[in-house]
């Protein structure tokens, strides 16, 4: 989503069962052992959050993600079929195969990479808002990350780089209340997020995932100071669905805490709210639902369809521009017994 302008709920609406759908069928990519490797780590039930916060943005800010960072990227604009082809590790993927679930990426919209690391990105928007600072760049840049990243010394050298520097950045914790296996009550005394990043001199705010439009207003108040040199902190309480990966059960998780936690479902309460308010009908809304399921089925389709990546671009691109591929071990080996 980069439009300048503020998304209105039934867009909000679409963004987030666009991004509920692929991730619904993310799962059926990897049932079907059509995925890239086993570590898939869905973001079924933070969708508010991710249209929320790129709800904010605009064309020429950049972000980071983290474990959860599909629906964030697709949020902001990416295209579902080559979103799903990196996931099956193809070549006609966004890194064309290289990068897999977790670390899908593309400057031109802006992301700038992922991190399988907990916490590992959070700095490099700090670099990313200096340059827009020295350069004058209306820009900003927003590092996504999980609650788990709350307990990581890392944070909070760029928190206080950030506020020391007036930088142009925005860091949004994600707290779906689980770490992995680990409860946040049960890692941290305080869950006080906010408390923390105001020591540090930045702009706060916690908002409830569950309301799409809480969300968006939050972050525009916090990007529109970022943008203006008061960078800024925000936490937003979703609930995970699922475990912490795809083949993670949740066993340490209570079916009460599940059915509970599931009730927080952002995309039922904007459904609610746009039938409430007159601005769309059930009907129109489930022939809405059709047309994303139809897209995201297509995403499958056109990722079976998609070769694997030859064997001889294996260094593509992870190497600069001029500099020679690494020689293969076995070529190597070849190359020195052949002198005995």
């Amino acid at each position: 989503m980069l439009s300048q302008s503020k998304p209105p709920l039934l867009d909000l609406y679409r963004t987030m069962r666009r991004i509920r759908t692929f991730e619904e069928h993310v799962a059926e990519l990897y049932a079907r052992e059509l995925s890239a490797g086993s570590m898939l780590h869905l973001s079924i039930g933070e969708e508010g959050a991710a249209a929320g916060v790129v709800g904010a943005l605009q064309p020429q800010d950049s972000f980071t993600t983290h474990h959860r960072g599909h629906g964030i990227f697709l949020a902001r604009g990416a295209e579902p079929d080559r979103m799903m082809a990196e996931i099956g590790g193809k070549a006609t993927g966004y890194c064309r195969g290289k990068g897999g679930s977790m670390h899908i990426a593309d400057m031109a919209l802006g992301h700038l990479g992922a991190n399988a690391i907990v916490g590992g990105g959070i700095s490099h928007v700090v670099g990313a808002g200096l340059s827009y600072k020295l350069l004058k760049k209306n820009a900003v840049s927003v590092a996504f990350f999980g609650d788990g990243a709350m307990q990581q010394g890392i944070l909070y050298e760029s928190m206080n780089m950030a506020a020391l520097w007036d930088l142009p950045v925005l860091f949004v914790c994600i707290n779906n209340q689980y770490g992995m296996g680990t409860r946040i009550d049960k890692a941290t005394r305080s869950t006080a997020f906010d408390k923390r990043a105001e020591a540090f001199g930045l702009r706060t705010g916690m908002v409830d995932g569950e309301d799409v439009e809480d969300v968006l207003k939050v972050a525009e108040d916090l990007v529109s100071g970022a943008r203006a040199g008061k960078p800024g902190f925000m936490a937003i309480s979703c609930f995970r669905f699922f475990g912490h990966g795809r083949m993670d059960k949740s066993p340490y998780r209570s079916a009460d805490e599940e059915e509970t936690g599931r009730k927080r479902d952002p995309i039922v309460r904007a459904r609610s709210t746009l039938i409430e308010r007159k601005l769309a009908s059930g009907e129109q809304i489930d022939a809405l639902d059709a047309e994303i399921s139809r897209e995201m089925s297509a995403a499958i389709d056109f990722t079976a369809d998609s070769a694997s990546p030859a064997l001889d671009t294996m260094f593509e691109d992870v190497y600069g521009v001029g500099e020679p591929k690494p020689e293969p071990v076995r070529t190597r080996l070849e190359r020195v017994l052949a002198r005995s």
